[in-house]
């Protein structure tokens, strides 16, 4: 039988309109993916998902009524177990044919095949295909069940059931309609209670009629634009959006646009069946209120697109995409203009209100505000990233800077008490920054409290001056370090206190706004405040701080609050972690990216110049042979180590005996002082290949000396040229990751 193209619709009440675009494409997809596998596709069969807030379908081409019968080739069992010595069938494989069907007459087509070490009985069949019927009632079954549904509602049947209103039904919303039609064939498939048919709906408002009749799979999506006046296209319809938006602005006025949001216009174009743009204003008096506090309740609450200008300033006009095109829209622009206006109303109210009061006298309230129950109030978390921020200002810029973030760190959660920020939560430290230029405050003050949450996702803008990178990054570490402390670590795809989000902020900061600072060196300045106020112990100072005394201050944290966690320094493999998979999405291969970030370099300003050094290194001729060697040096140090010989980096010339060890000594007094000034220079790239004149000696030295000689005293003199050779080569990169 030809095939013939398949459309399939269910339709339902209103959808979740953020939800949709995933529901669409996922019914769909899985629809497509099940009726593939059951071979009733064509290879060039092409999916076109359909999603309207009142409907999802696909239509599929090139689908077959039935499926090509398949041959399989099936195993039995061992031909020692089938099969008696004189060749007549056992019991066990009579009953083993029984059971699949067959026969005893096909004993004669079984066919002896190798099978490993012994010889097994396999069976030829033929397995009919499936018919549409039969594959399309399973995939409907799958497609629906795999629908990522935000959540489920359960609702009984229509009447017409045996026993109306007792079986009920779970979906995302309630069913009314299914359609199933394989060219113009009705497919008599059920689902969610439901009998396909081939009669759907339009428009609730606007139709031309109602129900629709589907003569043909592929009359669908015209049906419905000229007869149900619903665009039944997803991306079509919010391709129809995006240019009634840029037509109705340019109508609007010269050098005016809509906003740019693809999440509100995914959303919009959920909510409508048949969009119309209309333009609407509201009173210019509402634009002494910040724009962000009025762009934000028109986007989620109204669901419009306010209007900018040139300069990216709010005006008073701004549009709707309604669902009706009435011949005289007035009505329905003068209504929104009336719902608009309360909204505006409030956040005017808010502003004004909370003017009243300064940032620095709210302070005090955050005493009573509860951040987390092991690490106290937003009142003494606040004074951790005050001690965290001056302590950071004053490395990075002394007196003044420390002074100003201490400032800026003391009011940046002094918002989250105003009104506006309690009616609109996404406001934080932008309206701290509005409210601080009220109260007087430095740009620099203001700018820290309005971008301390920033980076707040990949690829956001960095804080604004050394004042908001100072407190954003105290802001970070303070989260890090406190929730590490208590043993509050990610887990799996779960990150309530999005700490790999402050992660990779931190490293963006040290990379890009701060590269003098040593991520190390942050660490200990943040573990301070916590272990002082909790611990009451000293600290080691900011100059000898490492990595282990880091992990040591989590550790002690720890154990005061009785949690597991954090263990000798986990949250600095965590930011190296996060480094690693940001560089490796940059390009950076997972060999380059390992042999610079195992040194766990302490400023991260220098891993890009690491990195371009050892991709520049990795090209030489000289590479392959020194990475190689690089390897074998760190095991047999690695072994020297384990047997308790503490190898140092010292080399007696009047030791070396053989030309091979000569030779290599001689090389190093001449390569190692010229590769260790570039190094000191920052010319990663030069000391690199510096090095790469190493080779030759290197391999002679493997090739003509034996490391481990009975001496002791030769063995730890040639032990002592390698640790000297390997530090000297690990200085920019470990070169053994490099090795294949």
């Amino acid at each position: 039988m030809t095939p013939a193209n398949l459309l399939v619709e269910l339709f339902v009440e209103e959808l979740p309109p953020k939800a949709l675009k995933k529901l669409g494409e996922a019914f769909a997809g899985v629809l497509a993916d099940q009726l593939k596998a059951q071979g009733l596709l064509a290879t060039g069969s092409t999916v076109t998902p359909y999603a309207s807030p009142r409907r999802l379908a696909a239509h599929i081409t090139q689908v077959a009524a039935k499926a090509a019968d398949k041959a399989v080739q099936q195993k039995l069992m061992p031909v020692s177990v089938a099969l008696t010595a004189d060749g007549q069938p056992t019991p066990a494989l009579l009953k083993k044919l029984q059971a699949l069907g067959a026969e005893p007459s096909v004993l004669p087509q079984l066919k002896r095949q190798p099978d490993g070490k012994a010889e097994a009985l396999f069976l030829d069949t033929v397995v009919p295909g499936a018919a549409l019927v039969d594959g399309l009632q399973k995939a409907l079954l799958e497609a629906i069940a795999k629908l990522p549904i935000p959540k489920v509602m359960t609702y009984q049947l229509a009447s017409g059931t045996p026993l109306p209103g007792w079986d009920s039904v779970q979906f995302v919303r309630p069913a009314h309609g299914l359609v199933a039609l394989h060219g113009d064939q009705v497919v008599p498939v059920a689902a969610l209670g439901l009998d396909a048919g081939r009669a759907t709906h339009g428009h609730r408002f606007e139709a031309q009629q109602d129900p629709i009749e589907l003569k043909h799979a592929d009359d669908y999506a015209n049906a419905l634009r000229e007869q149900g006046a619903v665009i039944a296209s997803f991306d079509e319809r919010r391709a129809a959006i995006e240019s009634g938006l840029k037509t109705a602005s340019v109508g609007a006025g010269i050098g005016l646009s809509a906003i740019k949001d693809e999440a509100l216009l995914d959303e919009v174009t959920a909510l409508v069946e048949r969009p119309n743009v209309l333009l609407c204003q509201f009173e210019p008096e509402f634009l002494q209120v910040p724009q962000e506090c009025l762009i934000l309740t028109m986007k989620a609450n109204q669901k419009y697109f306010p209007l900018l200008d040139a300069d990216g300033k709010l005006t008073s006009q701004f549009l709707l995409v309604s669902n009706i095109s009435p011949a005289d829209t007035s009505a329905i622009t003068q209504g929104n203009e009336r719902v608009v206006r309360p909204r505006l109303a409030d956040a005017k109210f808010f502003f004004d209100q909370d003017r009243k009061k300064t940032l620095e006298s709210r302070v005090p309230q955050l005493d009573k505000v509860v951040y987390h129950n092991k690490l106290g109030t937003q009142g003494e978390r606040t004074l951790r990233v005050r001690a965290i921020a001056k302590a950071i200002g004053q490395q990075l810029g002394g007196a003044q800077l420390a002074a100003a973030a201490d400032q800026a760190a003391m009011l940046a959660k002094a918002d989250l008490l105003t009104d506006m920020v309690g009616e609109f939560p996404e406001l934080q430290g932008i309206m701290g920054g509005y409210y601080a230029r009220h109260d007087g405050l430095s740009e620099d003050v203001a700018f820290a409290i309005e971008d301390h949450y920033k980076p707040r996702f990949a690829g956001d803008e960095l804080p604004r001056g050394q004042v908001g990178t100072v407190v954003a990054l105290a802001d970070k570490l303070e989260t890090l370090v406190g929730m590490f402390g208590i043993g509050n670590l990610p887990t799996g795809d779960k990150d309530p206190f999005a700490l790999r989000r402050h992660a990779l902020g931190v490293i963006r900061m040290l990379v890009e706004s701060a590269p003098q600072l040593s991520l190390i060196g942050v660490l200990a300045i943040s573990a301070k405040p916590f272990v002082n106020s909790y611990l009451k112990s000293e600290l080691v100072p900011d100059h000898l701080a490492n990595a282990t005394s880091v992990g040591n201050y989590l550790h002690a944290l720890n154990e005061h609050f009785g949690t597991k966690g954090t263990t000798g320094g986990e949250l600095v493999q965590f930011i190296y972690d996060r480094l690693a998979g940001s560089l490796r999405e940059q390009g950076f291969s997972a060999q380059e990216v390992d042999a610079v970030i195992a040194l766990r370099p302490e400023r991260l300003a220098d891993v890009g110049k690491r990195l371009d050094a050892v991709r520049t290194f990795a090209q030489l001729p000289e590479a392959p042979a020194l990475a190689a060697a690089n390897k074998r040096i760190g095991n047999i140090l690695k072994k020297a180590g384990e047997a308790g010989q503490a190898v140092q980096a010292q080399v007696n010339p009047q030791l070396l005996a053989e030309d091979a060890e000569k030779a290599l000594h001689a090389a190093m007094q001449q390569v190692l002082p010229k590769a260790n000034a570039q190094f000191d220079a920052g010319d990663y790239t030069a000391s690199l290949q510096t090095l790469a004149a190493l080779r030759a000696p290197v391999d002679a030295f493997f090739d003509g000396v034996m490391v481990n000689a009975e001496d002791p005293a030769l063995r730890a003199n040639r032990q002592g040229l390698l640790q000297a050779l390997h530090q000297a080569m690990n200085r920019v990169a470990d070169l053994s990751r490099l090795a294949a």
